[in-house]
């Protein structure tokens, strides 16, 4: 490949014309970020084609929205603004779990390329299996979680992958390293993004249930006041209470 750039070349070119002059994540260069790495993934094989297509599904729900309205949508956190003014961002069709579930794909991929970039005596097997550990374990259920385990035993072994990338060389050892430090900051300033947003959406509810609660209350105690039965409401009040 000399000559000719690195699988990271373009990925790490994109990552130039993610962010707006004012620094806010730009939606169309920050999903073409993203494709460029579905061609890494078929490097994998057959193994991790659900992976990539569980991506390539949200790279498009994400595009499909942006390509309906370029200007509206210019900025990427806009398309999640805009499902949660329509109460629809907590949906699993939603775009905003498009994102969520991409960021946290590419979590696990800069973690991988981490894994082989820092140990270079680590075999295919763990490098996948420590970075799945670190990042998509703890969102997936059983399921999720024991086909990815299948899918890292049949990935191609370390050489194997590594000769398919274009070998070990300098030059793809130091792109592999760039990839995943400019990278996670971006995916990191999505997090906060959409962890500022569930918080929002938990604290808000919880103020709900409050509201909620208070009004059951002062109309249980209206009630009871008004018959009188004030021993009944001291109970009822203990038995919430408790």
């Amino acid at each position: 490949m000399a000559g000719s750039g690195t699988v990271f070349s373009s990925a790490l070119e994109g990552m130039n014309h993610v962010k707006s002059e004012s620094g806010e994540m730009l939606a169309k260069p920050f999903l073409d970020v993203c494709k460029h790495l579905l061609p890494v993934l078929d490097k994998f094989g057959a193994a991790f084609a659900p992976v990539k297509s569980d991506i390539g599904n949200n790279i498009s729900r994400l595009d499909s929205k942006y390509s309906s309205s370029p200007s509206e949508f210019n900025l990427l956190y806009s398309i999640v603004r805009v499902e949660i003014e329509a109460k629809t961002a907590k949906s699993s069709s939603s775009c905003t779990n498009a994102l969520l579930w991409l960021t946290r794909a590419m979590d696990y991929l800069v973690e991988l390329f981490r894994n082989l970039h820092d140990n270079p005596d680590w075999p295919m097997s763990k490098a996948c299996s420590e970075a799945y550990a670190k990042t998509l374990k703890k969102s997936h259920n059983w399921l999720a979680s024991s086909s990815f385990s299948v899918g890292i035993k049949l990935a191609p072994e370390r050489k194997k992958f590594m000769d398919i990338l274009g070998g070990e060389t300098p030059e793809l050892n130091s792109d592999m390293g760039k990839f995943c430090t400019n990278f996670s900051p971006l995916l990191e300033e999505n997090h906060k993004f959409l962890v500022g947003f569930f918080v929002f959406a938990q604290r808000s509810f919880v103020r709900i249930c409050i509201i909620w609660f208070k009004f059951c209350v002062f109309n249980l105690f209206a009630g009871l006041c008004w018959n009188g039965r004030f021993e009944s409401l001291m109970h009822v009040l203990n038995e919430i209470c408790l």
